[in-house]
């Protein structure tokens, strides 16, 4: 297992090296496992069943790897130019035949005068999906895949549906922490990777004996068709809040992406979806799938397949009363909260799909450690309970400032900040959910990238009572004084970045995890 050291080593690369890093470890396991197509498939036989625009085929080559960043073009590559949201692609074509690969793949008509074999296609990113998916023969359909979407809870529900299923050596996982790959981990790059590597990865599982998978699937891993044509076996749909307006510019275009994952429109129709009937996204999405397909819904306090009643949380654990159509059961559970009673019925909602006896798995909720960065317990011995959260969204925070005053006898204490290069629109929503719900609050850094610290404070003033919060713009003093504030009973919660060991600051990466610093800051001011 490639452990947290290793991975804060790789968090010191710019993004751009940090990308290919983890693009080589991608290919390097692949290799080591025994994963290229066997005979190294010629380019004819890969594109023989994909409709085309133009084929100038006069080699014909064996392809040895699929390539899409010019850089890492090898002997033997097959190049895909795709269009990219900084770059082109197909501005990289001639690097990648000088570095010897055997073909391209390009939306473009390249000519009959060009050097080398190529195909033009409709579109390189549903091609490099579908190619990658044949040349790694297939693995999602003998996986049994469970697909996860939704704006908050991706990461803890698909953590935990791995955890009811069977564990992380048999049930392999793509998420926004790591990969579980059946005898090994990596640490996660992305939440959805490139298709490329989506198959590969799902080739490795099936090679170290995994019997099943469990994805989370982004919007933008289903706008950018890095899931299309994966064979999903259950997709499930937690909520849908306001996020990523910036790339989808309109909530209705946010949930028009999500739904493709169950309509088919990515290809192929899961066998059965599991639908949080709590949110009013998901009535929509209930009401609009075609018949067909297993439905399972859940909620709490509605009428579901899965449910829960008599939620009690305390600052511990949550109990509640489980019901499900075969059986009832009282429930006690290490995740704290709400939404984790929501995000625990989608995961046993999501095993009860898969053909699971809701009351066989039942006894594993107890023992699930976790999961990083969520509601995670910092205890260091002080007198006042301090939590690390991923919240990140307006929704996030009002539930996650929510469930804390509920348990919390003192006051509640808010550290949080709002990422640059992202939807200014989201920022003062932000702090708006943070001065209700909490008593102090302190605005500070999260990962600003090339974005000015002083415009997203700006962006966040524009929230009424803004003039209540703190602003600190380095992230460790604004932690440092909050638990300075803090007294015995208060509660003091640092949300936004969660497992995230690192901050971005104008294409630098730098270690910074919000677990350790408060860890060592409380021991710091218990020796001082």
């Amino acid at each position: 297992m490639i452990g947290l050291a290793e991975f804060q080593i790789s968090t010191l690369l710019s993004a751009a090296s940090s990308r290919q890093a983890y693009s080589r470890r991608v290919e390097q396991t692949a290799a080591a496992s025994g994963l290229r197509a066997p005979m190294n498939p010629r380019v004819s036989q890969l594109f023989d069943e994909l409709d085309t625009q133009r084929r100038q085929l006069r080699q014909d080559a064996g392809v040895t790897c699929l390539i899409t960043d010019s850089r890492r073009v090898v002997p033997g590559a097959l190049f895909f130019a795709i269009g990219g949201l900084r770059t082109d692609g197909n501005l990289f074509v001639e690097e990648a035949v000088d570095r010897g690969a055997v073909a391209i793949v390009t939306e473009e008509d390249l000519g009959t005068h060009f050097p080398i074999d190529y195909i033009q296609v409709a579109d390189a990113r549903a091609a490099l999906a579908l190619i990658s998916r044949r040349f790694y023969d297939a693995p999602d359909a003998d996986l049994g895949l469970s697909g996860i979407t939704g704006t908050n809870g991706k990461t803890t529900v698909s953590m935990l549906t791995q955890h009811l299923l069977g564990g992380q050596e048999t049930i392999g996982l793509l998420g926004t922490i790591r990969y579980d790959l059946g005898r090994r981990t990596l640490p996660s790059f992305r939440t959805t990777p490139e298709s490329v590597d989506v198959y590969a990865l799902l080739a490795q599982m099936l090679a170290n004996g995994c019997k099943e998978a469990v994805m989370e699937v982004s919007s933008h891993g289903i706008d950018q068709k890095r899931t299309y044509g994966l064979e999903v076996d259950v997709a499930a749909f937690l909520n849908l809040t306001q996020d990523h307006i910036d790339y989808h510019k309109t909530m209705e275009a946010y949930y028009a992406v999500k739904r493709r994952l169950f309509t088919g429109e990515m290809g192929k129709r899961p066998r059965a979806a599991v639908i949080n009937v709590d949110c009013p996204y998901g009535r929509r999405l209930l009401g609009e799938l075609k018949p067909g397909m297993e439905l399972f819904t859940f909620g709490i306090e509605t009428a579901a397949d899965v449910r829960a009643e008599n939620v009690a949380l305390h600052a511990n654990r949550t109990e509640f009363d489980l019901i499900w159509p075969k059986g009832r059961s009282h429930v006690v559970s290490p995740l704290l909260g709400r939404y984790n009673v929501s995000n625990l019925l989608a995961a046993l909602a999501i095993a009860g799909a898969k053909g699971r006896a809701i009351e066989d798995i039942l006894p594993k909720v107890a023992g699930f450690p976790g999961v990083p960065g969520r509601m995670e317990r910092i205890d260091e011995g002080q007198s006042f309970n301090l939590l690390v959260d991923y919240a990140h969204t307006d929704d996030a925070l009002a539930h996650a400032c929510g469930m804390l005053r509920e348990i919390t006898p003192g006051r509640l204490l808010v550290v949080f900040g709002c990422g640059g290069d992202r939807d200014r629109s989201k920022r003062a929503p932000m702090l708006d959910a943070v001065l209700k719900g909490a008593d102090d609050v302190f605005i500070t850094a999260d990962n600003p990238r090339t974005e000015s610290l002083e415009q997203i404070f700006a962006d966040m003033r524009a929230a009424a009572g803004s003039e209540k919060a703190r602003l600190v713009k380095d992230r460790k003093h604004a932690i440092s004084l909050a638990l300075d504030a803090a007294k015995p009973g208060d509660c003091v919660l640092i949300a936004g970045k969660g497992h995230e060991a690192y901050q971005e600051f104008d294409g630098t990466v730098i270690p910074f995890d919000d677990r350790n610093v408060a860890r060592d800051l409380i021991r710091l001011k218990e020796l001082s």
